[in-house]
């Protein structure tokens, strides 16, 4: 039987709007509070096979809300990590426009999550990409005014892709209930979209591009929900694609090669994002055969204890950039007795995300190399193997360059109570699920194989000791893990290099290419005009505007109108088989 209970993204969708009625004082305050415990309350009270339809053609309905337990599982995270994000930024946002596309973007992500279709799903991931914008461009400088023109160029790319491939599995199979994909040009683009959401290399770079530069309380809102939406979807859509299992094994590597060579403490944490997506994206990929509730039982636990850890690791650098002004490692030191609270919760995400016994990533990170190595999947267990010691290099760099190394001039104290409780709140989880993980197996979607999974047996558990204790040595012996502050290129590199170039050409052999062309015509033009039976006229220069608009505007708008054009041809049936 189904049960029809309010979809959780309303709460937030209406918060939204009556955010600007509510002034900037306590009442507002006290608002965000009871909306985020709101939050909290909407999904914990939800069923397995809760629905909620709203049909819109004949034979076509939306289903806003379809819950099972992997939704809730997302659910139940995003609503408590969203609701430590709005807590925390109490202390940083003073703009109502900032928590109004918070509220949005929280919201959008809740829907997508709890979407039963691909249309639903579709509308829910533009509303993310446009109001989690706001979040970077209110930051305020050209950096971040770039860096978002940039982040919505990738996600309209993305959501084009994504709506594309959407369109072509409706026509070739007229349902379109979100659910595996079969092979086609739907297949593939389906990929291309949900990639970019979830980091795909060489996909990412919108990433540590655009999360540094936005404000200190949205980029803990944009650590949250963007790339974890699309971890959900490629395990609906692309659950046992052995390729995408491997695409996790490079992303893992990847990031946290880039990581390791930072300076900037948010872009640090942004790389890791990558990395630690990596281990998601590998767990999604090997869920098949006899081990595919294993693999989508470690793809989804990691991201559980991730967005812990990772908000934790995200709350605690903003609180330190709050108190110093200061971004890069090389800037700061000495915080350890100034900002002691901060210090703590950060060396125990730390620990969490660097998979030391005894905290929440040694129990979900166990489970994706476990089922690595049950699938025999050697070059992809070494991958992650590898990309767990390079996470506790990094880390090792991040909290001793912070906290520990000497810096005396160094002026801070400790961050407000609002940027402390959930920060608190997150670390303490990242104990608590460390220590007794059947806290996590519980909410798993297959909680029976959790419960057979021993994540402290004793081979592993001394293994991993061993592997941690060799690298924490070869950190403070080899001394050049220290940070510099020097310029690292990504690919990235590649596509601005590649734009210049197009515009350089666009500019330049074109531009003289059709003044050519123009002054060709004009000849063939004007000998019609003296040997032919019209009267020859002087001909008149017409000075006409200019009007120019640049590359990135102009990109934009192609990509919207592809994407509104998609809908319409869908709307009107154009695409609808005879």
């Amino acid at each position: 039987m189904i049960e029809y209970t309010i979809p959780p993204f309303l709460i937030f969708f209406f918060g939204a709007a009556l955010i600007p009625a509510l002034g900037k004082g306590r009442v507002r305050n006290i608002f965000l509070v009871a909306l985020a415990v709101l939050g909290i309350v909407s999904v914990v009270i939800l069923k397995p096979q809760t629905g909620w339809k709203l049909p819109i053609l004949p034979g076509v309905e939306l289903i806003l809300l379809q819950v099972d337990r992997l939704s809730l599982i997302m659910g139940y995270i995003f609503a408590l990590a969203g609701g430590g994000a709005i807590v925390y930024a109490l202390s940083t946002v003073k703009e109502a426009g900032q928590y109004v596309c918070a509220l949005l973007y929280m919201g959008s992500a809740l829907g997508a999550v709890f979407a039963g279709d691909f249309f639903t799903l579709y509308i829910f991931w533009e509303i993310m990409a446009f109001s989690s914008l706001g979040l970077i461009w209110y930051e305020g400088s050209r950096r971040a005014r770039d860096a978002g023109m940039r982040y919505i160029l990738f996600h309209l790319f993305g959501g084009a892709a994504l709506l594309a491939g959407i369109i072509v599995h409706y026509v070739n199979t007229n349902a379109i209930v979100l659910g595996p994909v079969g092979p086609g040009v739907g297949y593939f683009l389906l990929l291309l979209g949900i990639g970019v959401n979830a980091a795909f290399i060489p996909l990412h770079t919108w990433l540590p591009d655009s999360y540094p530069k936005a404000t200190i309380a949205g980029t803990i809102f944009l650590s949250i929900f963007t790339t974890k939406t699309g971890i959900y979807v490629l395990a609906r859509t692309f659950s046992g694609v052995e390729a995408v299992a491997y695409i996790g094994g490079v992303m893992c590597l990847y990031g946290v090669i880039f990581a390791i060579l930072q300076n900037d403490v948010r872009k640090l944490l942004s790389y890791h994002i990558v990395s630690q997506l990596g281990y998601m994206v590998a767990g999604v990929g090997m869920a098949a055969g006899l081990e595919i509730e294993m693999g989508i039982n470690g793809a989804i636990a990691h991201l559980f204890n991730n967005l812990l850890f990772k908000t934790t690791l995200f709350m605690c650098m903003g609180a330190v950039i709050y108190a110093t002004g200061k971004n890069n490692l090389t800037e700061l030191g000495g915080l350890a007795k100034k900002m002691p609270v901060t210090m703590i919760t950060c060396v125990i995400a730390a620990l969490s995300i660097s998979g030391v016994v005894g905290f929440n990533g040694y129990v979900s990170k166990g489970m994706v190399i476990h089922t690595a190595q049950v699938e025999g999947l050697t070059l992809l267990t070494i991958a992650l193997t590898l990309g767990s010691v390079g996470t506790l290099i990094s880390f090792l760099k991040l909290t001793y360059f912070a906290f520990f190394s000497k810096n005396e001039e160094i002026e801070a104290k400790e961050a407000p109570l609002p940027m402390l409780v959930p920060m608190c709140a997150t670390a303490f989880l990242c104990v608590a699920i460390g220590v007794y993980p059947k806290l996590l197996y519980a909410l798993l979607p297959y909680q029976e194989a959790a419960l057979h999974y021993h994540a402290y047996e004793a081979g592993h558990t001394f293994g991993v000791i061993e592997l941690l204790l060799m690298t924490v040595f070869l950190f403070f012996m080899l001394g050049f893990f220290a940070p510099h502050d020097k310029i690292t290129y990504d690919v990235d590199y590649l596509y601005r290099k590649a734009g210049r170039r197009f515009i350089w050409f666009c500019e330049k052999p074109l531009v003289s290419f059709a003044l050519a062309v123009e002054r060709a015509v004009l000849r063939i033009a004007g000998y019609f005009v003296r040997f032919g039976t019209l009267e020859e006229a002087e001909s008149q220069a017409v000075e006409e505007p200019v009007v120019s608009v640049s590359i990135g505007t102009a990109v934009l708008l192609v990509l919207l109108f592809f994407a509104l054009y998609l809908i319409v041809m869908l709307t009107h049936g154009w695409l609808m088989s005879p």
